[in-house]
């Protein structure tokens, strides 16, 4: 089992989209990954992150926020991605085996539905790519990358 850390600052909007676009990926290509979020801080996700995920028909209601110390065996990870400039400089040292990728997204927070399923969607073609290039045994992208969307039906 592939282990996979998406870190933002506050856990509350990209990186908890991330992760459940992570693993709905996963889930259709038959990759076997442990899919976890977390921030440097703790607050509340956000009602925008949920209301645009539920439209893809991914459930956001049950997720909380949470900072890398709530997250199980939090040192131990195949794949640390950091979605923010915020994270990537406060991010922890990782043990060798660790890949490290920056993803840097836009924050949609404050902005209306339309930035906010702009940036849901930028998240699901970087995502895909990635869940895609572990299905196929290549390397993970090194960079956020806003190319066309990869077929992962």
């Amino acid at each position: 089992m592939i282990r996979v850390l998406i870190l933002c600052t506050h856990n509350s909007a990209r990186s908890q989209m991330a992760e459940a676009l992570t693993r709905h990926a996963a889930q259709r290509l038959g990759v076997k990954l442990e899919v976890h979020s977390a921030g440097t801080e703790a607050t509340r996700v956000k009602d925008d992150a949920t209301t645009v995920m539920a439209e893809l028909g991914l459930d956001l209601s049950t997720h909380s926020s949470k900072t890398l110390w709530d997250v199980p065996d939090a040192q131990n990870f195949d794949y640390v991605v950091t979605v923010c400039d915020s994270a990537a400089e406060a991010c922890p040292v990782y043990p060798g085996k660790t890949t490290r990728r920056h993803y840097p997204f836009v924050d949609p927070s404050g902005g209306s539905l339309d930035r906010w399923r702009a940036v849901r969607d930028q998240l699901q073609v970087q995502f895909d790519a990635f869940v895609q290039a572990l299905a196929q045994g290549s390397e993970v992208p090194a960079t956020y990358s806003d190319s066309p969307a990869v077929d992962v039906a």
